[in-house]
């Protein structure tokens, strides 16, 4: 009975739950103490920032890397490491109050952040099948904002009621993520590799719908995640708590939708998903421009981050495009490829928020306007030979 109850739960899907809860215990939680630590501890001002924002980009940017990685180790216990390292970095930063010592521990924790992430999609692409993959991309989601609900729960208790220093929240919190990696690795077998992964960087020609989409969706996640959030505060002067209280409404909304939307995508398929996601983030990036009542652009923040759960629908569209032994690489460049909007647009964008902010949001919509025109192009049924609507198939010698 204890063999069979073991069996059950060692599974690649159990464990990538697992692992999803484990990342926001020490990713919400930098996140969420960064501006007040940095401010009462490192004595950062806008300069100092900027650079630290930048400097956690560049490990996103170098995704790619992970390829390169895979030649010496296999690709499950990568994801471990990383893991590991992103609870490491979280730990850590309270000990280093200082510029460059937050710069040092932000970069490792971006280094294990950003690995975890790519490799958490190659190995879900890998392990889950395609009939199911929308559904648990939906669970995953659900999981990981149940964990933020928690670390957020855990850092008010703490802060407010505790009354900690940042030093010892930082140390439970990323410890807490080092904790369940050891477990992954100790409790969880190696799961076998259906197919063999190239252990070189792959840029092919038929995934050229895809590359681009996945470029469009980082320079729209930028606006959102720097600009979006901004506005609140400066426009219609949003406390703290408040935007703490948008960010716990967002988690226990995905919480509850995002499985539902996972299946969603299962049943209208990936096409018919992107249509309505660019479309109602046309919408959105509209209502920033326009806005002038603070809940109505708070129920703007709201919509924009249950749109985060529709991306899904990318990532199962490359699952069906994709050669199996071009997953992992692929991964690593598509990774990469969404992160070279987070180099360019906060610091390009800034300048132009200066002058009008609602250009920040129309430029947005206009971003998420082209995406919807790429998105006709999806195919109804993707699979290889299929990846767009119009391109010949060298498998069946159709046009599609």
């Amino acid at each position: 009975m204890r063999t069979a109850i073991q069996t059950r739960f060692r599974q690649p899907e159990i464990l990538l739950l697992l692992m999803a809860i484990a990342v926001p215990l020490s990713f919400a939680a930098w996140q969420t103490l960064l501006n007040n630590f940095a401010i009462e501890r490192a004595a950062f001002t806008g300069r100092e920032m900027g650079i630290l924002q930048s400097l956690r980009e560049i490990p996103g940017f170098l995704a790619f890397g992970v390829v390169f990685l895979l030649l010496l180790i296999r690709e499950q216990r990568l994801a471990f490491i990383s893991l590991a390292l992103l609870g490491i970095g979280t730990a850590i930063t309270g000990i280093f109050p200082s510029v460059v010592g937050l710069y040092i521990t932000t970069v490792i924790m971006s280094i294990g952040f950003h690995y975890y992430e790519t490799l958490q999609t190659s190995l879900a692409l890998q392990w889950i099948d395609k009939s199911r993959s929308a559904e648990t991309l939906g669970r995953l989601i659900a999981a990981g904002s149940f964990a933020s609900i928690v670390t957020f729960g855990l850092i008010w208790l703490g802060n407010d009621l505790l009354k900690l220093d940042y030093l010892w929240i930082y140390l439970v919190m990323g410890g807490l993520t080092v904790a369940i990696a050891l477990i992954a690795w100790l409790g969880f077998p190696m799961f076998p590799q259906k197919t063999e992964q190239h252990k070189h960087m792959v840029l092919r020609k038929r995934y050229w719908l895809y590359y681009t989409l996945t470029f469009m969706s980082g320079a729209r996640r930028q606006i959102f995640v720097v600009f979006a959030g901004f506005l609140m505060v400066e426009k219609f002067g949003y406390s703290v708590s408040q935007i703490a209280m948008l960010f716990l409404i967002n988690a226990g909304i995905n919480v509850f939708l995002a499985p539902r939307i996972g299946r969603m995508i299962g049943r209208i398929g990936e096409h018919r998903a992107l249509l309505i996601e660019y479309a109602g983030l046309i919408l959105v990036f509209s209502g920033y421009a326009l806005v002038e009542t603070a809940w109505i652009a708070a129920g703007l923040y709201v919509i924009d981050h249950l749109f985060f759960a529709m991306a899904i629908a990318l990532k199962t569209y490359f699952q069906k495009i994709a050669a199996p032994e071009d997953i992992a690489s692929t991964a690593g460049v598509s990774f990469s490829i969404n992160h070279i909007a987070a180099v360019i647009i906060p610091a390009a964008f800034g300048f132009i928020w200066l002058s009008s902010p609602s250009l920040v949001f129309y430029a947005g919509a206009a971003m998420a306007a082209l995406s919807f025109l790429l998105s006709l192009f999806v195919p109804d049924a993707p699979a290889q030979g299929r990846e767009s609507r119009f391109v010949f198939s060298t498998l069946t010698g159709n046009t599609y």
